[in-house]
């Protein structure tokens, strides 16, 4: 019996293979993604592609811009909620004064607001 070859290469479409086995596959290499961790909304948005749009998600892992997705995903949620929260708040009357007068009811009114834009967010971001 003659030896297979260990590795070929193709010229038409520039990928090598290894022979596993009996069959050769495909040296698919992933670019190495950065290694900062995601934050809340990046890890809500993952878990998301993974579970509702599994041909994005794999699109996305094969392309190498699935981290980089979710990285502008969670920076993007976070700076809108920021700028909604403060918009929402000043038009509301919830500053310093009420914090200064009466502790519980602006964190109570706070806690509401971002309960609010956080809904939007993930509306619009998250599951969009």
């Amino acid at each position: 019996m003659s030896t297979m070859n260990k590795q070929i290469h193709d010229q038409k479409n520039g990928l090598t293979y290894t022979l596993c086995s009996d069959c050769y596959l495909p040296d698919l290499n992933l670019p190495d993604a950065d290694k900062t961790s995601l934050g809340h909304y990046g890890r809500m948005r993952l878990n998301y592609l993974w579970e509702h749009r599994p041909g994005l998600y794999t699109r996305m892992i094969l392309s190498g811009k699935l981290y980089e997705h979710l990285t502008e995903i969670d920076q993007t949620s976070r700076r809108q909620m920021e700028q909604i929260i403060s918009q929402i708040a000043q038009t509301e009357g919830v500053d310093e004064k009420l914090k200064a007068k009466d502790q519980m009811a602006w964190v109570g009114r706070m806690n509401s607001i971002r309960q609010r834009v956080e809904e939007m967010v993930l509306e619009e971001l998250i599951y969009g």
